[in-house]
């Protein structure tokens, strides 16, 4: 079995999906969560590399953010598209970050993965707020692997 296999139960994974939901639940923002083995390149570059090829770039108001992560390499990424990334505090993506490394290091890997999205679903409704009118999921809430 890859690390990939063992990275998340099924049951976790479920978790993960649950949290995207809520998260997206008040945003026309978008979440996804993309999980690999390796990344044989800088983890950043690849980071956006999956992120156009889940064409998160496609979003109406460019709003789209993805955590990636390498499970061998324990290496990872949350990038935001430049709707997003444009309005959020300076320091968000990096307490974000912090917050999520640090239960990832106690081997919490679905509850930091979990503190990620829920965090990054707040932002995104502060500045991209669910309209009933326009409101549609742009993007799958499933987890992907590469």
């Amino acid at each position: 079995m890859s690390k990939v296999e063992d990275f998340l139960s099924a049951e976790e994974e479920q978790e993960i999906i649950a949290a995207i939901r809520t998260a997206e639940r008040s945003t026309s923002g978008e979440i996804r969560v993309h999980i690999e083995d390796h990344v044989d390149t800088n983890t950043f570059d690849r980071a956006l590399e999956v992120f156009h090829l889940l064409k998160m770039d496609n979003t109406k108001l460019r709003n789209g953010v993805l955590i990636y992560v390498a499970v061998r390499d324990k290496s990872f990424v949350i990038y935001g598209d430049e709707g997003i990334n444009n309005v959020v505090p300076k320091d968000f993506w990096n307490s974000t970050r912090d917050a999520m490394r640090n239960q990832f290091r106690q081997g919490n890997f679905t509850k930091g993965l979990i503190e990620g999205i829920l965090q990054a679903g707040l932002e995104l409704q502060k500045h991209f707020p669910w309209d009933a009118d326009t409101h549609e999921d742009e993007l799958s809430n499933e987890i992907s692997r590469g």
